[in-house]
């Protein structure tokens, strides 16, 4: 992981994919310059079941150490659709807090499984939105293109719009809806039928962070 070409921080996904069920294991810590700043470490799973169409995901957590900060997310899956999550400690909300309501989360995927798509074919990679959900954050990434490679690689352009989860004015969030530039390439997932994300490039108000 880079900001303007520097490393901030590193990242390991193991991913283990069967007929029926699958399994996305991350671990994330903060390197270069940023560990002059506060030591950043995380965790990340979900596992599920595969269907024809893509997966569909049981249970998803998260832990994230920064400094004094702590944070852990659990989202349970039922039907394909968010059946309850619990954040500790809960985000602070004030009067421009845009509530998660039930009908922004009937398709929301979590960020990991989000961002798996079934195709044998590349042109339809992109063109599509994806609907994600972090357990605070619900946002859709819209793409675009596509740009194929000759090694099987296909680049979209991504649009971030935020849906609920979030204060509303938020200076980050606001830039990243009216001007932040994203892409990001998918690769193959060896013989799944799956494409999924090996490099991302998003641009922020200090620089590109850039995710391989």
């Amino acid at each position: 992981i880079t900001l303007l070409g520097m490393p901030v921080g590193k990242a390991t996904f193991v991913s283990n994919f069967s007929d029926k069920a699958f399994r996305i294991d991350g671990q994330l810590s903060s390197a270069g310059i940023a560990r002059l700043f506060a030591r950043t470490t995380g965790t990340a799973r979900v596992e599920g079941t595969i269907r024809r169409d893509g997966v569909e995901p049981r249970h998803f957590s998260s832990e994230y150490k920064s400094g004094k900060k702590h944070s852990v997310t659990a989202i349970r899956y039922a039907k394909g659709r968010v059946a309850s999550y619990e954040n500790r400690p809960e985000p602070r909300k004030g009067p421009t807090w845009v509530e998660v309501a039930n009908a922004h989360l009937a398709r929301a995927l979590d960020p990991l499984s989000a961002t798996l798509i079934r195709t044998s074919d590349p042109a339809k990679v992109c063109n599509r939105t994806i609907s994600f959900f972090d357990g605070e954050l619900r946002g859709d990434l819209s793409l675009g293109g596509p740009k194929l490679a000759e090694n099987g690689t296909v680049t979209c352009a991504a649009r971030f719009t935020p849906v609920s989860g979030y204060r509303q004015g938020r200076k980050q969030i606001e830039y990243m809806r009216t001007q932040g530039r994203m892409s990001i390439t998918f690769a193959p997932l060896g013989s799944t039928g799956f494409y999924a994300p090996i490099d991302a490039r998003v641009g922020t108000q200090i620089g590109t962070l850039r995710i391989t």
